[in-house]
């Protein structure tokens, strides 16, 4: 039988290797974690590259869509006129849309959680009394 030195001392030394074991091992799993995010980050970062490029496409297409479409009229109307319809209709769009978006904005203004702080005080007062 070893005696309860030897057995403490291999304990603590046991201890001790498990305490650097884990320490390895959590350093090893940060580096991993690093490894990943930097990978993660580089995919999203080319992802919105080509994301930008293809919106920045999408607009000059959108552009040839209208000169297309002001070419169409022009067949049967005058240029000028062709090219002022089509303009109108893209500011009648342009303030339909920024109405919408001036409603919601005045929806979702002030960005303040009104029902939360109302839950809160409700809660504050039932537990004070």
């Amino acid at each position: 039988m070893q005696s309860p030195e030897t057995e403490n001392g291999s304990l603590g030394s046991t201890a001790k290797q498990v305490a650097e074991h884990a320490s390895a091992l959590a350093r090893l799993e940060l580096e991993l974690a690093q490894l990943e995010i930097k990978q993660k980050i580089a995919a999203l970062g080319i992802g919105a590259a080509l994301a930008g490029g293809a919106a920045v496409v999408g607009l000059y297409a959108i552009g040839f869509l209208f000169a297309t479409i002001a070419a169409g009229l022009a067949t049967f109307l005058d240029l000028w006129l062709s090219l002022l319809i089509v303009s109108v209709v893209l500011f009648l769009v342009v303030g339909l849309l920024g109405l919408l978006a001036k409603s919601r904005f005045e929806k979702g203004s002030p960005p303040v959680p009104r029902q939360a702080i109302e839950e809160a005080k409700q809660t504050t007062e039932a537990l004070k009394s």
